[in-house]
């Protein structure tokens, strides 16, 4: 079929005859008219053009013409799958597959990924991939992850991982797990989110190994040793795993000696992933079990609920006596977790300090966020490597006008996209100097008090869009919503005319001990300035001005920290 494309296309007049085209050389496949190549494939001749092949391959361009021993043969054989190789040639002679139409046959359509990547077809080997992304289920992920871990084709590997977490305990009890490759295996096997109970796990493996007889021995304890056997229960180990002879006394032993210590060291559980979803929710099970609330939980499902003097929030007396002093909440299961947000009260300029703590079995804490010594105020985004989490505790150390620690809502979840942290803290690759990110300016006039924060630098005059101080009396105080490393600041000067500034700038913790970070007394400065200094961790920023070659008073109109 013939198509004019219309005037607004890049070529105006061209003919595509592409269908056509297609259908002319689809009168080739497997036709001796012509064929000049027979393909000698599981004991059948499949007849081909050297032409076509090598137009289409550079794989079959080296073997038909680069000067290899075929070059010289009419006839060659090949040691592959013979459907998978017919499919292979459709697509080669035609451009077309009908991947549906093979899907009750998923072995050959895994063997039609493998040539895709012998022969080079990366178009085609990236199709059939995500075709068997949207295409898994329990009895054919195995084979799928096998093959995708083979390929390296990791987008389809990781889809292959997740729907295994998901799925964990059903896969352990179907038949297709007995036939996965060793390193997949293995590899499962290592995954924290891989969440089934540990001796149903072992019977999986077990039957695995019977169905692999041939291992050595080895290859069987490189499985076993991925199996976590301290947290199988004491009971199970002596009356299930002993009995099967796979583990020597000794590793029976010291996983019955672990386990027996749980109380004094941390176990190395597994937890369910739930990517990028909250799940500190009451609607999954999650439930507040210590701090007093009137009535509100801190899980509710939608994170902007009211919240006021009175409600809203739960809190706790902020006390240095009781270490498990806290606000605790359970969740539903053993989750795989690196993030937690939280709102602290915010109505008025109040800031907090505080810990949280994370624990399986509630009696073994870990401590992941540190923030005693940090004023924080309003939204806390805070990420940790991965933890499995059932219980977290957040303690509050201080709050800047009373002794009571008030929290009025809290995430949890597993994400992918991690800011870079250092010893705790975020090294913000973008400004964190916003209203959207809990900053706030605690000093300083102006018609709108965040304005220096909000990101507008073009509505300014003589009248409004800035932030001001008295020269040789007050500053321009900001707080930021928490703690970060910063190694940079920008900031735009009001320059609606050709006056010049001069300032320095200190930055603190704590609001009490405040370091220069940036002196600029003696130089005469207009318009954007950006200065850069070694990292360090900053909650609060303090600019003062110096000079105005105009008036006495200082005038900024947007600042940055990153």
């Amino acid at each position: 079929m013939s198509k004019f494309l219309q005037e607004d296309d890049k070529k105006v007049g061209e003919i595509i005859l592409t269908e056509k085209l297609s259908e002319d050389f689809s009168n080739l496949y497997l036709s001796q008219n012509y064929s000049d190549v027979i393909f000698l494939v599981e004991n059948e001749r499949i007849p081909s053009h050297k032409v076509i092949l090598a137009a289409r391959s550079e794989y079959f361009r080296a073997m038909l013409y680069g000067g290899l021993s075929e070059s010289n043969k009419n006839e060659i054989t090949l040691n592959i799958q013979k459907e998978a190789f017919k499919i292979l040639l459709k697509y080669i002679y035609t451009g077309k597959i009908n991947l549906q139409k093979i899907m009750p046959q998923m072995n050959i359509i895994l063997d039609t990924l493998g040539l895709s990547n012998l022969f080079g077809y990366t178009e085609l080997k990236d199709e059939i991939s995500n075709f068997l992304k949207n295409s898994l289920k329990l009895s054919n992920v195995c084979n799928i992850l096998d093959s995708s871990r083979l390929y390296e084709l990791h987008s389809l590997t990781n889809i292959c991982y997740t729907f295994i977490d998901k799925n964990a305990q059903e896969l352990l009890s179907h038949e297709s797990f007995k036939f996965l490759y060793k390193d997949s295996l293995i590899a499962i096997l290592l995954r924290d989110s891989f969440y089934a109970e540990e001796i149903q796990i072992f019977n999986a493996v077990q039957g695995w190994m019977e169905c692999n007889n041939d291992l050595r021995p080895e290859e069987i304890n490189e499985v076993v040793s991925k199996i976590r056997l301290p947290l199988i229960s004491t009971m199970d180990l002596l009356s299930i795993v002993r009995p099967t002879g796979i583990l020597e006394p000794d590793t029976l032993l010291d996983a019955i000696t672990v386990r027996e210590q749980s109380k004094i060291q941390r176990l190395p559980h597994r937890g369910r992933l739930c990517l990028e979803e909250n799940i500190a929710v009451s609607k999954y099970g999650a439930k507040v079990i210590q701090g007093l609330s009137d009535g509100f939980s801190v899980l509710e499902d939608d994170s902007n609920h009211p919240y006021d003097m009175e409600k809203g929030y739960t809190r706790h007396a902020i006390t240095t006596k009781d270490d498990s002093n806290g606000i605790v909440i359970q969740l539903s299961n053993i989750f795989i977790i690196n993030c937690i947000k939280i709102l602290l009260w915010d109505l008025d300029t109040r800031s907090y300090s505080y810990v949280i703590d994370v624990s399986v079995e509630e009696h073994i804490w870990e401590r992941i966020i540190d923030y005693s010594n940090y004023h924080c105020r309003s939204w806390q985004h805070l990420y940790f490597p991965n933890r499995a989490v059932k219980y977290v505790r957040i303690k509050g150390t201080r709050n800047t006008v009373n002794k009571v620690f008030h929290l009025v809502s809290l995430e949890a979840m597993y994400t992918n996209n991690m800011p870079s942290i250092v010893d705790g803290i975020i090294s913000p690759k973008n400004n964190v100097a916003t209203v959207e990110r809990s900053a706030t300016v605690l000093e300083g006039v102006s018609r709108n008090k965040n304005s220096l924060l909000n990101g507008n630098v073009k509505d300014y005059d003589w009248d409004c869009g800035y932030t001001c101080h008295q020269l040789g009396s007050g500053n321009i105080l900001i707080q930021l919503g928490q703690p970060y490393l910063i190694s940079s600041f920008r900031i735009l000067l009001w320059d609606c005319d050709d006056r010049t500034y001069s300032f320095y700038i200190e930055t603190s913790i704590n609001e009490t001990n405040f370091d220069l970070v940036v002196d600029k007394r003696n130089e005469r400065l207009q318009s954007w300035q950006s200065f850069h200094f070694e990292p360090r961790i900053i909650s609060f920023i303090r600019i003062v001005g110096t000079f105005n070659s105009a008036n006495e008073i200082f005038h900024i109109v947007h600042f940055e920290a990153n």
